[in-house]
């Protein structure tokens, strides 16, 4: 499939109104049968007790901060290198969504490390490695509204993420290659999920909401930003109109 055909704001526009109503469904359905599954129909831990519930938003949680830092990058690269005309809307756009994922997760993992590790909080791998990418995030964002000229914001934001992204493997393997508290993978093992299949089924739902739910709000953010753009591009033309008929 040739990509940079989207990179039309038309043709992107005609592909995200075909698939944001499935998005946007799909997400309602799974996220629906995730909180039920989870909260309902699977068991409490034999360990962990009613707390193990708060593993339905924190991990699906921690695996879209990292997959939408991953897109972002993605995106980072295809505007330095392709000057592709969509990417830096798009990394624009996911950022916010990717940072909201991110807090999520460290709150639901702090909600969950109170009563598993008596703390709040610890400078765990895992841990302290989230956080760094949190505030990449907010560097991010704060970056690409820190000039005037908004190519300039876009290319400097776009090299952050580059760079941020050599976090994502220190995140994924920081249980592996540093004695840590935070428990090791548990589902995206070679041999078997090390987890109960009355458990992973809402694990893999809320998941995939949660992946739905990204999608959806990213191709509302785009257009939302497609549009934006295109009246200060309308404002200025007509700024400049006016300019020149005073002269005149």
């Amino acid at each position: 499939m040739n990509w940079h055909r989207y990179a039309s704001p038309a043709n992107f526009k005609r592909l995200s109104d075909r698939l944001l109503p499935w998005a946007a469904g799909g997400a309602a359905l799974f996220l629906a049968a995730g909180v039920w599954s989870g909260l309902v129909v699977s068991p409490a831990d034999y360990q962990q007790g009613e707390t193990v519930r708060i593993m339905y938003v924190h991990v699906p949680a921690a695996w879209m901060s990292m997959f939408v830092y991953a897109n972002m990058a993605v995106a980072a690269a295809a505007a330095l290198v392709w000057r592709h005309p969509l990417a830096e809307v798009a990394g624009r756009a996911i950022a916010p969504v990717g940072a909201a994922f991110t807090f999520l997760c460290l709150v639901t993992g702090s909600l969950w490390g109170k009563p598993m590790w008596g703390t709040w909080w610890v400078w765990d791998a895992r841990l302290t490695s989230v956080l760094i990418l949190f505030f990449v995030y907010l560097a991010y964002m704060a970056l690409n509204a820190a000039f005037d000229e908004p190519e300039r914001g876009a290319r400097a934001s776009a090299v952050l993420a580059l760079v941020g992204a050599i976090n994502l493997p220190v995140i994924k393997f920081s249980v592996d290659w540093w004695n840590t508290l935070h428990q090791p993978a548990s589902v995206t093992r070679l041999d078997a999920p090390a987890i109960d299949p009355s458990m992973l089924a809402p694990l893999l739902a809320m998941a995939i909401g949660f992946t739905l739910f990204f999608v959806a709000v990213a191709f509302v953010r785009i257009r939302a930003e497609l549009v934006e753009r295109r009246l200060e591009a309308l404002r200025h033309a007509r700024v400049a109109g006016e300019a020149a008929a005073e002269r005149t």
